[in-house]
């Protein structure tokens, strides 16, 4: 099962804080455990939505609105892609996370073609195999 954790983002994060030596060598650490075990698939942080945009889509209308954007549950400073058995171990892992003073994390399930049952067809199965193969070559 592949996991989603989405890292939440702050004040500090928004404001474009960098994180100290100190938790740039723990995450490093914690990553570092995570790769060896064959669990983390990707992780990256992200920039503040300073830099970022949104898009709102209504019909045909398209509605672009630039960074930067309140300071809420909803943003998101970074991620990590994982595999694992089962929510309690992804669970398990991240409470391992070196993050402290309030920091807070999503877990989310990822879908996997069989989630989709019948709706995605033999072709639209092909399809993605297809897209996975060639996005993993880039």
């Amino acid at each position: 099962m592949r996991f989603m954790v989405i890292v939440k983002a702050s004040k500090d994060t928004e404001a474009g804080v960098m994180p100290s030596t100190e938790l740039l060598t723990a995450m490093g650490k914690f990553n570092e455990e995570m790769v060896k075990a064959g669990v983390m698939l990707a992780g990256e942080g992200l920039h503040p939505t300073s830099k970022g945009a949104r898009i709102k889509y209504s019909g045909k209308e398209r509605t672009v609105t630039n960074g930067p954007f309140a300071v809420t549950n909803d943003l998101i400073a970074g991620f990590w892609l994982i595999q694992v058995k089962s929510r309690d171990e992804a669970v398990a892992w991240m409470k391992r996370a070196p993050f402290d003073g309030g920091a807070e994390i999503e877990i989310r399930q990822v879908f996997d073609t069989e989630d989709f049952g019948e709706a995605l067809t033999p072709e639209l199965r092909e399809q993605e195999a297809r897209l996975r193969a060639q996005a993993g070559k880039k």
